[in-house]
């Protein structure tokens, strides 16, 4: 197995998320995305809402302070803009080099700041792939990326599902590839939604 500096892994699922959101047509933004009921415009927003929340939990700030970040419109006038500005805030906020070890105060409890860069990088990376497919901009994952959020993802994904954060497992065949099989783990299948 690969090893990476996590906080690299997720700089580099945010470049890659922040790529597609570049890529959205004004008239993509409602289109449905396979994340639920979410269309583009809202998988952003909560991308964006992460990347608001990172640099003042690390600062020491617990989820229930920072709850309010996250009302109103986060994207306003300028998605895009509003993505690269949360994103490159969220980033930098993970630099410090005792960032691993803090303790970041989420609404389920207490976990390393390393535990809390691994969730976000994963679900930066999962839903890169619900952006790209929902605006017909490909599907495929960074294989490195890929490669590590799966190793971390098989130890929580059944934690995952209990919660319900994640759908059932769709079958896959036997010749799955990683992409794939991780796709699966996180309750996608290998196509995109259906768009009107």
């Amino acid at each position: 197995m690969m090893t990476m500096d996590i906080r690299e892994a997720y700089r580099r699922a945010l470049h890659h998320f922040g790529g597609y959101v570049h890529r959205v047509r004004a008239d993509q933004w409602r289109l449905p995305t396979a994340c639920g009921d979410w269309d583009v415009r809202t998988l952003v927003e909560h991308l964006v809402g992460e990347s608001l929340c990172a640099p003042e939990l690390f600062s020491g700030r617990s989820a229930a302070e920072v709850q309010d970040l996250l009302e109103g419109d986060l994207l306003g006038d300028d998605p895009v803009k509003a993505f690269d500005v949360a994103a490159a805030a969220a980033v930098r906020a993970t630099e410090p080099a005792d960032v691993l070890a803090r303790t970041v105060r989420l609404s389920f409890g207490d976990v390393p700041g390393e535990e809390y860069i691994t969730e976000l990088f994963a679900d930066t990376l999962i839903h890169t792939w619900d952006l790209a497919t929902a605006i017909g901009a490909g599907d495929r994952l960074d294989p490195e990326l890929v490669e590590v959020c799966a190793a971390w993802f098989a130890g929580a994904e059944d934690a995952y599902r209990q919660a319900g954060v994640i759908g059932d497992r769709p079958p896959l065949p036997e010749d799955a590839d990683a992409q794939t099989r991780l796709l699966a783990a996180w309750g996608r299948g290998a196509r995109p939604p259906e768009t009107p």
